[in-house]
Order: structure tokens, then C-alpha cells, then sequence
């Protein structure tokens, strides 16, 4: 494997990931418009009909979060399934292309594909707080905390990517962990606020767990990245990621060999 094989199969997969959100610019707007929306019904039935001004920031910055673990769930689990279905995966590995190539530019591509909708919900949560006689606070201290949530739903992605090499019907998998993370990874309700033992393992296992945790007390109580008050701090807070990643390309690693000697890699 050459840097150069590498370096191109990576750019055409980045590459083809940008062209299919060109191309599905439709649905991306639909997305662009049903996510504010979700995240302005979900203040309104916290707050018993009313947008209050205590629910809109926290809120936001949960809502942020899981529009990345969305479209790394979509767009990379998704594409993956659909090559394998198809059986393009299986003739990739009869090319020189590495498949860590075609991965991690898929990933690449589902984190730029992220940024409209999380933009478009950010822009949402201005508008609203402004109405409230607010002002959305910034600092550009939550750049840590994007950013491991970033690699953390990345590293997801490719735990997801290699157990779809091996199972069948792994999407249902799929399914429910967005409708998990939604509800228990502190993406809507402070982990402070959930039982000891739901907060634990979130903090643990869910990717943009600890990143919300971290934004909230930025942002909200005036921390910075070293006085972190809630979560386990700004140790977790980069070893999660750093942990998730490299327990997905573990498992990645070892469940495509699997799928090469077991000849799972075509159509199932």
C-alpha cells in the first residue's frame, strides 16, 4: 500500500460523498427543515407549550450533536450496506485501494455533510433565543468538545462499518442506537438529571455524550475546558473519542478479515 493509492482512493471517496450531497440536495434541505423543527417541538413539549428560555440553549447544543452521529449513521453505514448489497464492495477489494481509504473518506464526507443541518438547527436556536431577549453565547473553547464529539461518532461509524461486514440485518442495530442516543445520551435531558447507573454508561459508551456535557458548561456555567464541573472532565473528554476510534478500527480490522476468509464480503 502506497501513500499515493492511499491518498487518491481517499480523495474520490470524499470526493463521491460531496456529489451525492449535491445530488440528494433535495432530501438535504428537507433534513435542513425537519431538524429545527424537531428541535423546536421538543422545547415546546418540555416546556408544557412553551419555548422557554431555560430549555432553548441546552437543547440547541444536544440537537447539534446528534445531527453528526445522524449522518455518520446514514451516510457511511448506509453507503457501506448498499455497496456490500450490491456487490461493489467485494470487486473494491479486488483493487489496490486500501478499504481504510474508502471509510475514513466516507466518514470525512458525512462530517462535511453534517455541517448544513447542524448550521441550519444552530441558526434555529439563534433566532429563538434572540426572540426571547437572549443572545447566544460563544466560546471558542467548545471547539474541543465539537471536535471529540466528531471523531467519537466517527469511530461509531466504523465499529457499525465492520459488524456489517460479518451480520446480517445489522441495520435494525442502527435504528436503535440513534433512538438511544437521543433519549439516554444526554442529548435532550442533563446526564446529571438520569439515574446514576444510565448516566455512567453514557458517559462511557456514547460518543457525544461527554462532548454535550462539556459545551453545556462552557457555555451555560462559565467553565473552562480544566474546570469542567460536570462528566469525568477534560481527560474523558479526549479519551472517549480517542478510546471509540481505536476500539473501531480494532474491531473493523478484525471483522474484515473475517469477512474475506468466510466470503461474506458480497451480497447477504
Amino acid at each position: 500500500m502506497t501513500v499515493v493509492t492511499f491518498a487518491r482512493g481517499f480523495t474520490a471517496e470524499v470526493g463521491k460523498g460531496l456529489l451525492n450531497l449535491a445530488a440528494g440536495w433535495r432530501e438535504n434541505l428537507i433534513q435542513m427543515i425537519t431538524f429545527p423543527l424537531f428541535y423546536l417541538l421538543i422545547v415546546l413539549f418540555m416546556g408544557r407549550g412553551q419555548l422557554r428560555t431555560e430549555l432553548l440553549l441546552p437543547v440547541l447544543l444536544g440537537m447539534v450533536a446528534l445531527t453528526f452521529i445522524h449522518e455518520q449513521v446514514n451516510r457511511v453505514f448506509w453507503s457501506y450496506l448498499g455497496d456490500i448489497q450490491s456487490g461493489v464492495l467485494e470487486q473494491t477489494y479486488l483493487t489496490p485501494l486500501p478499504s481504510a481509504a474508502s471509510v475514513l473518506g466516507r466518514q470525512v464526507a458525512a462530517v462535511i455533510s453534517a455541517l448544513p443541518t447542524a448550521l441550519a438547527v444552530l441558526a434555529t436556536g439563534a433566532v429563538a433565543i434572540t426572540v426571547q431577549g437572549r443572545q447566544l453565547p460563544f466560546d471558542a473553547q467548545v471547539i474541543v468538545p465539537l471536535a471529540a464529539i466528531v471523531l467519537g461518532t466517527c469511530g461509531l461509524a466504523l465499529i457499525l462499518c465492520g459488524l456489517t461486514l460479518v451480520f446480517k440485518r445489522i441495520e435494525i442495530i442502527t435504528q436503535l442506537s440513534v433512538a438511544v442516543y437521543a433519549i439516554a445520551g444526554g442529548t435532550l435531558v442533563p446526564l446529571a438529571a438520569m439515574p446514576d447507573p444510565i448516566a455512567f454508561l453514557s458517559r462511557l459508551l456514547v460518543p457525544i455524550a461527554p462532548g454535550i456535557e462539556a459545551m453545556r458548561d462552557i457555555l451555560l456555567g462559565g467553565h473552562s475546558l480544566a474546570t469542567l464541573p460536570t462528566g469525568w472532565g477534560l481527560g474523558w473528554l479526549l479519551a472517549q473519542p480517542l478510546l471509540i476510534t481505536t476500539a473501531g478500527v480494532v474491531l473493523f480490522n478484525r471483522l474484515e478479515h473475517r469477512a474475506r476468509h468466510s466470503g461474506t464480503l458480497g451480497r447477504h
